[in-house]
């Protein structure tokens, strides 16, 4: 039996690339087990259910080695689950090399083995390096005065006069809220920023 695995990293990422690689290679689309989310474990229900099909002499077909998983030391040990421990053969459609139904041979499997690892041991590197850049771009926008989060959006555009009110005891905090449109914690914020910019 021939199965296929796909995955991306989140649900409004688009798997039909992958897909369409798969059933090019003979998958058939039933046989494919698809996952919308991060590669960094292997806690992923239809790779869980992919696996427990998997038998003696099947086949497992994924893109690129970074679809199986993107943590050096998981994606050796599952390569090694599936192909020692249930006997099955993987291929790679990105990197023909590892194709373990080409390769039997000691030989083959030795250089099967070390592409493998570099190639995972890079996926791993560049998965820390897109992290380290991320940090690197927010705390610089940061520095610049750039605030993250979707920008608050108020009912009353005359804020500013409700929470003088408030100030002034003419209405309580939950009515200023009410009228603002906003919860508690936006509005010690908004209290904390007109403070700042000398409105009150």
């Amino acid at each position: 039996m021939i199965y296929g695995y796909a995955r991306v990293s989140t649900k409004e990422q688009k798997e039909d690339r992958q897909i369409a690689a798969l059933t090019e290679r003979g998958v058939k689309k039933r046989n494919i087990f698809t996952d919308k989310q991060s590669g960094k474990d292997f806690e992923r229900v239809e790779y869980q259910k992919m696996l427990k099909k998997l038998k003696q002499a099947d086949i497992l077909v994924i893109k690129s080695i970074d679809r199986l998983g993107r943590n050096y030391a998981e994606i050796i040990e599952q390569w090694r689950y599936i192909t020692k421990t249930v006997k099955a053969d993987i291929i790679v459609i990105d990197m023909p090399l590892l194709d373990t139904t080409q390769y039997k041979d000691l030989i083959g499997t030795l250089i099967s083995d070390i592409i493998l690892q570099v190639l995972s041991y890079v996926a791993e590197n560049e998965r820390t390096l897109i992290h380290q850049r991320q940090m690197e771009g927010i705390a610089v926008a940061k520095a610049k005065g750039v605030k993250f989060g979707r920008p608050v959006e108020f009912k009353a555009p005359d804020y500013v006069n409700i929470y003088r009110r408030y100030k002034r005891r003419e209405i309580s905090i939950n009515e200023a809220m009410q009228s603002i449109g906003c919860g508690r914690c936006t509005f010690y914020l908004m209290m904390n920023e007109l403070k700042e910019n000398g409105y009150i």
